[in-house]
């Protein structure tokens, strides 16, 4: 029988692998959200190196928010991640949701990297 664990990896793998089908050669914006924080972070995959990274776990955003893993924490992530991945020269990404459903936390942090200038 499979786990939970399981079920997730394979969800993860195959929307990856769509994700680099479809991205082409732009990097990857990928998501990982647990019971308290939320990350982020812009990927070149062909290089293997982060480009911009933020979490609900830095010191500025644990002093202003209540707590890490509510809507506001994420959208405060996506803001700031794609405030440092245009400062890198990042436009446009390749939203990859990490096998989350793209509900809740992971749209608010999607939508306002939007609203804050990346583009996917």
């Amino acid at each position: 029988m499979k786990t939970v664990k399981d079920l997730l990896k394979r969800r993860r793998a195959r929307v990856r692998t769509r994700v680099r089908k479809q991205g082409g050669k732009r990097p990857r914006l990928s998501v990982f959200r647990s019971n308290k924080h939320i990350y982020a972070q812009v990927i070149d995959d062909e290089k293997g190196h982060t480009i911009a990274a933020a979490s609900s776990l830095e010191k500025a955003l644990r002093e202003t928010l209540q707590k890490g893993a509510d809507r506001e924490a994420a959208a405060t992530v996506g803001a700031r991640l794609a405030e440092r991945a245009k400062a890198k020269g990042v436009a446009k990404v390749v939203f990859d949701r990490g096998g989350y459903k793209y509900h809740g936390r992971v749209k608010a942090l999607a939508d306002a990297a939007r609203e804050a200038g990346l583009s996917f």
